[in-house]
């Protein structure tokens, strides 16, 4: 039930059954009436004054004592038709057609015995019915409005719920992305430094031209690395930039990624077994690029100096698989940096977002990576 002030709603009620009262009085006055109606039309409207703030609560019972009272006077009339508009407005329109029905009923039974003068008793029920037919329908529109403007508000608020819900779910989305774009390009690129500086911390003893040329390639690395990091700084900035906006890796980028893990002094067996490279779509190549290079860095992180054999396989209308194995470390051995499991987590992700499917495990004291790609015809 819609909230109102309580005194405020009960003196309307109170004034209006107390202008009808007077209203009747007067009209009786002018037109006089049955033996005893001044005390009947006196005590109706007194009743009517105290029973019209009792719709507010009980607008059914309420209402269908005022209607008895508007049967044996006219001065309940306006609190009767008052209680049946507001029974109207508040209950379900079956409950609110039976109470109007009942007003229509009451005065039907007045009209019987306190005639109004100058109309037939048939037009002054067809007054009465159609006044409370508008009463009825009135109400109604009014609940049915309030209605609508309450589902209004509630879809407003589930739709402004839902907006944030989204917002949260697109920042997480792009932190996701940024996590990720920053772990592809630069784990690989930082862990073959790693490597590097590794070589000059343990070996100072190396001739003059070695640990040039470890510096060499350290500050090489280094800013490499930097440019890498300034692209994916540049990409995220901008909100409608694509990853297709600067050049990415493709399958045929994975030679070079072997080379680059040879010349940091792993041992990295490629098996290539691809037929029409050429046609793997971009997508899939570059996935597969991705998924190369972090088996790649995991094996330089944990694994530093252990072979590594990769071997990709497939065809047009199959699909490309990729599978990469290389030995555990010893035991106590400490990795060559720190690892945070995050790398593998959106690896799988972006595996599955290109339609394909990844695995890693542990048997027979070697570590496996295997990622399968859709590669349609």
């Amino acid at each position: 039930m819609e909230q109102r002030d309580p005194r405020l709603a009960a003196g309307s009620a109170v004034v209006v059954a107390t202008v009808g009262a007077l209203g009747a009085l007067t009209v009786w006055g002018r037109s006089g009436g049955p033996p005893g109606a001044l005390a009947v039309d006196i005590a109706a409207g007194v009743l009517a004054c105290v029973l019209a703030p009792v719709v507010l609560w009980r607008p059914v019972a309420g209402t269908l004592a005022l209607t008895v009272l508007a049967a044996l006077s006219p001065a309940a009339t306006p609190a009767a038709t008052f209680g049946a508009l507001h029974v109207a407005q508040r209950r379900r329109f079956p409950v609110a057609l039976a109470v109007g029905a009942a007003g229509v009923a009451g005065h039907a039974v007045q009209g019987l015995w306190r005639p109004e003068g100058g109309i037939t008793y048939g037009w002054w029920l067809l007054v009465v019915a159609l006044a409370y037919g508008a009463l009825v329908g009135w109400g109604a529109l009014a609940q049915a409005r309030r209605a609508l403007l309450a589902s209004l508000r509630e879809r407003a608020r589930r739709a402004e719920a839902e907006q944030g819900r989204r917002v949260a779910e697109a920042r997480m989305l792009e932190r996701t992305r940024m996590a990720r774009e920053m772990h592809d390009v630069l784990a690989h690129r930082l862990s073959l430094l790693a490597t590097y500086a590794g070589a000059l911390e343990y070996r100072p003893d190396a001739p003059p031209e070695k640990l040039a040329q470890a510096a060499g390639v350290v500050r090489a690395g280094v800013h490499q690395a930097l440019d890498e990091l300034r692209e994916v700084i540049s990409v995220l900035r901008d909100e409608d930039a694509r990853d297709d906006d600067r050049p990415q890796p493709v399958l045929a980028d994975l030679p070079a990624l072997v080379a680059e893990s040879r010349d940091a002094g792993g041992s990295v067996q490629l098996r290539d077994e691809v037929v029409e490279p050429a046609a793997l779509p971009a997508a899939a190549g570059r996935t597969a690029y991705r998924v190369v290079q972090e088996g790649l860095t995991n094996a330089r992180k944990h694994a530093a100096g252990r072979p590594v054999r990769v071997a990709v396989e497939g065809r047009p209308g199959t699909r490309l698989v990729i599978d990469i194995r290389n030995p555990l470390p010893p035991d106590g051995a400490v990795p060559l940096a720190p690892g945070t499991g995050t790398g593998l987590v959106g690896l799988t992700e972006r595996v599955q977002l290109a339609g394909g499917r990844l695995d890693h495990e542990i048997a027979a004291g070697e570590f496996r990576l295997r990622a399968w790609l859709p590669w349609p015809a």
